[in-house]
């Protein structure tokens, strides 16, 4: 998984009517857009983060729109 500051994770829900989880990336830590990757929830909280299989990478950034 490669990802970059300002990329979102998006963690589907594994539960029948649970949503997908989406958050910021606001560092990278691993080399080279690796993880962990520290990111921010949408109600502001920041942690650390290694993405299990579940998780991919949405590459638009959080101010475009599509």
């Amino acid at each position: 998984m490669h990802a970059s500051k300002g990329d979102r994770l998006v963690v589907h829900g594994r539960v029948v009517g649970r949503e997908d989880h989406v958050v910021e990336i606001v560092e990278v830590l691993g080399p080279d857009g690796t993880p962990p990757y520290r990111v921010r929830a949408e109600n502001g909280h920041e942690t650390i983060m290694s993405p299990g299989p579940d998780t991919v990478v949405d590459h638009r950034k959080a101010g475009d729109v599509t």
